[in-house]
């Protein structure tokens, strides 16, 4: 076969086209996989309309610049909606929220709900005055979570991926939160009135709970709907593994968009 010759001007175009071909092939997906260890999921129920919550809301933030080579934390910001007839309606407020925590106080047979609270491995919590404690994460896990992400293209974000749990637990079932970080709010009304309040993995949008089927592997394939004021740079994906009886996390996993976010998943307290 003879061989074959281009002028030194398209084969430069070639070269290019298929660097950039590359460089996009490269560009569609980002991933992220858990562990040997168990990582823990730390929840932080919280309000705009709360005069405590903003010390709280700072000291999850402080979180972000907290990057390490192993994931050991999973933080998630949940702003409940019981604030806004009291004077300022948070704009990331969901009654679905508000229900996650009353669920919460359920597990833990408490008749109380307050902001802002923590909650660890579905447990109330005190990090800000006790920290985090290492031994949360002093354990294999119990379950696998991979996940991918697509880049947000319009105002649609892929993610795809699996879980899986070894052996089965009757009651664990996965869940999925869409979330943004850098986000700030004017306070014009309410007990933080004038103020301007700055929040990080602020969950958008909350997915399941999913049953894990008796094989203990569930696939993940969704398309997240984003808001046309949701800056695409800053959002990201967490997935956890919840045992829906007891509150127990068996495992937890955050991906940030593709080239978007600070932590780039990986948090250590």
């Amino acid at each position: 076969m003879p061989a074959l010759f281009l002028p030194r001007r398209t084969f430069a175009v070639l070269l290019l086209l298929l660097w950039h071909a590359a460089a996009q092939a490269g560009a569609q997906s980002c991933s992220a996989s858990s562990g040997p260890m168990r990582t823990s999921l730390l929840e932080l129920f919280t309000s705009e309309g709360c005069s405590s919550c903003p010390p709280a809301d700072r000291w999850l933030s402080g979180l972000l610049a907290q990057a390490g080579n192993k994931q050991q934390l999973v933080p998630l910001a949940f702003h409940v909606d019981y604030w806004n007839r009291l004077g300022w309606a948070d704009r990331f407020s969901k009654p679905a929220y508000s229900a996650r925590q009353r669920w919460i106080a359920d597990v833990n047979r408490s008749s109380t709900i307050y902001t802002p609270q923590f909650v660890l491995d579905g447990r109330d919590a005190r990090p800000m005055q006790s920290g985090l404690p290492a031994v949360q994460n002093a354990r294999a896990a119990a379950a696998d979570i991979h996940l991918e992400l697509a880049p947000p293209t319009g105002g649609r974000m892929e993610i795809r991926g699996e879980v899986r749990m070894r052996p089965p637990t009757e009651g664990a079932q996965v869940f999925l939160a869409l979330y943004e970080n850098n986000l700030t709010t004017r306070i014009e009304a309410g007990e933080n009135a004038g103020r301007l309040l700055r929040h990080d993995f602020v969950v958008r949008e909350l997915l399941g709970p999913f049953r894990l089927p008796p094989s203990g592997v569930l696939p993940i394939q969704h398309a997240f709907s984003l808001g046309a004021d949701w800056k695409r740079n800053d959002l990201g994906v967490s997935a956890f593994i919840q045992n829906t009886k007891t509150g127990e996390v068996y495992q937890a996993l955050q991906q940030p968009v593709c080239g978007g976010g600070k932590n780039g998943g990986k948090v250590t307290p």
